[in-house]
């Protein structure tokens, strides 16, 4: 069962209401307490002059000015009723123990039959002990009190509901108009579409909680909208990509397959095929490399490497395979990390650079305080100017001298920065010295 209503619109005003509702109940019961008071002190303070007036008459030797008043009563020192006013006769304002027990001035409340009705009304009473011994008793009717008490408790139990009603209405009017924004941003976020990338959220006006909300989501879709044309262009280029090498390899395939009774021709079409599976091999693992690095799952394993060492046996082996005069120098530096990673760098860059024309490579390895930093730079006709800022994007290419990357694909750049990250590290591309060409640099956090 649910207690709550689903719309935070109905929770609010529910909230608000019922708060309202509480305050609102004490604040009343706050006035009724506070006039009641107030009504009660005014027959108080009457009944206080009068009787002030009847002790000066009394001490003045006036007796008859007890009979003259509308609600009095004079008792003797031992309960004795001695005088009192007509509209009492015999009946008694205090009894013979009452009287015996006053000692200080204090209104009390007592039901007496008033005119010879024989129902008793409430009369407020003030006793009071005179110098002579005398007990002077003081009266108000408090009927007119009663019936204002209830005329106002009817006014505030009329006037509460109505009041909390009213509350309510405008809690919900203002919950409404505040949240109207988010229910046009949240109608127009359901309305677009990966077709409508390009639409934005309404503006919303104001510096409030609302507005910032609306300009944070459509923040957070223009990086979205960023995002999916990356991939998009990701699944294009990897397509174009996959196509070719599938392309050539059928080709190749069917070639074979025509030419049965030809040895030679069947053996230099499986050659082809197997050399295009291959590249359809790497180009697979290139991918799926990067796909673990953007899950964040590239696992590298944690083991000491010389970084020099690394560099200098891996020179040897690609120097003569490449066509590069490769120089390595620096001091040896060890670095916690995967050294079948860390070659795979290196032989990305290395061919990177043979890629690209390249005749000379120099590899230099720099420790500092606390990073180990690996330059890689050629004598090569470097980065394009629109390539060097996004030199480490997957399927980015420059122009046909320079193809970052070891299949062609675009992706050897961007499988070092991977590599380099999941070890802690960070890379940078630029060009100029000490070659003049490309450089790439590598910083590594130290063992």
């Amino acid at each position: 069962m649910r207690l709550l209503p689903r719309s935070i619109r109905a929770r609010v005003t529910m909230v608000f209401a019922v708060g309202a509702a509480v305050v609102l109940s004490l604040c009343l019961a706050l006035l009724y307490v506070t006039l009641d008071d107030q009504l009660t002190s005014a027959l108080d303070s009457d009944m206080a002059t009068r009787s002030g007036d009847l002790s000066a008459a009394l001490g003045a030797g006036d007796a008859g000015v007890v009979a003259r008043d509308p609600l009095a009563q004079l008792y003797a020192a031992d309960g004795s009723l001695v005088a009192g006013s007509p509209s009492l006769g015999q009946r008694r304002l205090l009894t013979e123990e009452g009287v015996r027990g006053v000692q200080g001035g204090r209104p009390t409340t007592v039901s007496v039959s008033l005119d010879g009705g024989a129902v008793p009304s409430v009369v407020r009473l003030l006793p009071r002990r005179l110098d002579s011994g005398q007990v002077l008793a003081v009266g108000v009717s408090a009927e007119p009190l009663e019936a204002a008490r209830e005329r106002l408790l009817l006014v505030l139990l009329l006037a509460a509901p109505l009041l909390i009603g009213l509350l309510a209405t405008a809690g919900w009017l203002v919950v409404r108009a505040a949240l109207r924004p988010v229910d046009v941003l949240t109608r127009e976020a359901a309305a677009i579409s990966s077709v409508e990338a390009d639409r934005r959220l309404p503006t919303v006006p104001g510096d409030d909680e609302v507005a910032r909300l609306a300009r944070t989501l459509d923040d957070m879709l223009g990086r979205l909208r960023v995002a999916f044309a990356r991939e998009r262009a990701f699944v294009d280029d990897a397509s174009h990509e996959l196509r070719s090498p599938i392309a050539v390899l059928r080709g190749e395939i069917e070639l074979a397959l025509s030419a049965l009774d030809e040895p030679a021709e069947v053996e230099r079409s499986l050659i082809a095929a197997l050399g295009e599976s291959e590249r359809l091999s790497l180009l697979a693992e290139d991918l799926l490399l990067l796909a673990r690095e953007r899950a964040g799952s590239l696992i590298v394993r944690r083991e000491p490497i010389d970084l020099l060492d690394l560099a200098r046996v891996e020179s040897r082996r690609l120097e003569p395979v490449l066509g590069l005069r490769i120089e390595v120098r620096g001091e040896p530096v060890t670095v916690q990390g995967d050294a079948d990673r860390m070659r795979q760098v290196l032989a990305n860059l290395l061919q990177n650079s043979a890629a690209a024309g390249s005749r000379t490579v120099r590899v230099d390895v720099v420790r500092s305080a606390q990073t180990a930093t690996l330059h890689v730079a050629d004598d090569g006709p470097g980065f394009p100017p629109g390539v060097v800022e996004a030199a480490f994007e997957r399927f980015v290419r420059g122009d046909t001298a320079r193809t970052p990357g070891t299949s062609g694909a675009g992706l050897g750049l961007a499988i070092v920065r991977a590599i380099v990250a999941a070890h802690g590290g960070t890379v940078q591309a630029r060009n100029g010295d000490p070659l003049g060409g490309a450089v790439v640099t590598a910083h590594l956090p130290l063992s």
